[in-house]
This record gives structure tokens, sequence and C-alpha cells, in this order.
């Protein structure tokens, strides 16, 4: 598939998505949205890809949603049917990352405001350029934060951190991105990409493609679970489930031969008879 404002790049089981438009600073049209959509799609069903590494073409991630069209970029009348059959195209694109099976690295090598940061928070790991600058800054576009932020950035870092920085729609910098909990570490613009790739090989050469999404897929529902008994329902049932699999065969071989694994399993077509558990949303 061509692609005219992404990049989709495999190399050694890892997938870089790519933002390319630079010359925008890899703002969200509608063509990268959809762009960007469908290679997750296409990922999701790929077994060359374990893992996925989002990053932006030249200086910029993300400066957020492409402003071109004006006051009126915000004003969806004649563009959606109606305010109750609206969806928000950052949400779009947040929940296809949220119901994948791979693991998604974003690396933010620079600004990364707007949609350019809530498009991330779906993602399991993010890494940043001490370069980087972030920005919630909806309130200050007489706007709210969308792609589901207000459900992600809280669980990610606290109630009262995802206040201040959505409230005040400020810039700041990577370093108090690191300190609130948003990013995982802070590299030297030449090294953020090299660290990514090698926390991805980590899991793309060492780990069962099966049990990745099965443990992504755990963690991110079990936020919202009443109880543990929940997690203690589910993981019962895929410890028992996993256990008869060639996968859980050879992790043990493995281990007591002292050798790389090699699983047989695919994420696209061996996955547990009762996954999804969870009920359909829309």
């Amino acid at each position: 598939m061509d692609y005219e404002t992404i990049r989709y790049e495999v190399e050694d089981r890892v997938l870089t998505i790519t933002l390319n438009r630079p010359e925008h600073l890899n703002t969200f049209s509608w063509e990268m949205n959809q762009e960007f959509r469908a290679a997750i799609a296409r990922a999701d069903e790929d077994d060359d890809v374990r893992v996925v590494i989002v990053t932006g073409a030249g200086r910029a991630f993300s400066a957020g949603a492409d402003l071109s069209s004006g006051a009126g970029t915000f004003d969806y009348r004649g563009r959606s049917a109606s305010i109750d059959e609206h969806r928000d195209r950052g949400g779009m694109m947040s929940l296809a990352i949220f119901e994948a099976k791979k693991p998604y690295i974003a690396a933010i090598n620079g600004p990364a405001v707007g949609v350019g940061i809530t498009v991330t928070l779906p993602m399991d790991i993010r890494m940043a350029s001490e370069n980087a600058r972030i920005g919630f800054v909806f309130t200050r576009r007489g706007i709210v934060p969308e792609a589901a932020s207000t459900w992600f950035l809280p669980r990610i870092v606290g109630i009262s951190q995802a206040a201040e920085w959505t409230m005040s729609g400020r810039l700041f910098p990577a370093s108090e991105a690191l300190a609130g909990g948003l990013v995982r570490s802070l590299h030297p613009p030449d090294q953020l990409l090299p660290a990514a790739r090698e926390l991805a090989r980590e899991i793309a050469e060492n780990t069962s493609a099966v049990s990745v999404a099965m443990t992504r897929q755990m963690l991110w529902k079990m936020l919202t679970a009443d109880h543990p008994i929940e997690a203690h329902r589910i993981d019962s049932k895929a410890i028992y489930w996993l256990g008869q699999q060639a996968d859980a065969r050879e992790g043990v071989e493995a281990f007591k031969e002292k050798r790389a694994p090699r699983f047989p399993m695919k994420a696209s077509a061996d996955m547990p008879p009762f996954y999804p558990w969870w009920p359909p949303r829309s």
C-alpha cells in the first residue's frame, strides 16, 4: 500500500510509522488520519510486525490538527450528520490503538501538541527527545481535549497533573513530562530512535506474540474493573488455555535449554477462542 502522509517501514519485526508532513510540522490532515488508521489495522494483521514505533519526520512529532482551513476548522456542521452522530477523528485513532494486539511505542522527537500528544496516550510506552515540547492546548483554542484523552491522561499521570496541563493549555518541556510520568525516558535527539528500537527488539525477540497481545489488553481493560476478581477470572482463563498451547511448551523448553525462544503462534490467527472477552462498543 502506498501512503502520502506517513511512512510504513518494517525491519527486524519492528514497524516504524513515521508521520510524514514535515513541511507542516506533521499536523494531522484528514488524509493523514485515514492513512494512520489504515496502518494500525494493517499492522494488527501483519505477523511480521511484533512492535510498532510511531515518530515524526523532521523537527516535530506533530503540531496537532491541521488548522489551514482557518477559524472554521472545528465547525463540523455539514461534515457530520448531527451532533449525536459526529465522531471525533482523533478519538477514532486512539480507539484503534487501544484495541490493537501489538504494543506501541511513541518516540516523541520534537513538539507534540494537541492531537499530536493525545494520540500517543493509548500507546503503551512514550519516550521523548530532550528537545520535545508538549501541550494539551485545547482550552487555548476554545475547544476541549479530544481523542478520548480525558479517559487516558488521568490514568497515566493522575487527575491533578492532568487537570493542570489540560486546563492551562500551556506548553511544557520534556523534563516536565518525565517528572509528571507522561514519558518513560528522555534521550538526546540522535539517540531517541535507536533507544526505541532497542526496547522494541527486546519485546520482538524474546516474547510470544499471543502472550503480548493478551497481556496488553488485560492491562488496559482492567483499568476500569470494579474488583480484582475480574482480573482473576480472565487471567485464570488465559493461563488455562495458553498453558495447553505450543508457545507455552516452547517457552519452558527454551528456558531449560538456555536458548532464545522460537514461538510458533501468531497473533493474527491463534488468539484464544474467548478473545476479545469485552463487549463491543460504538
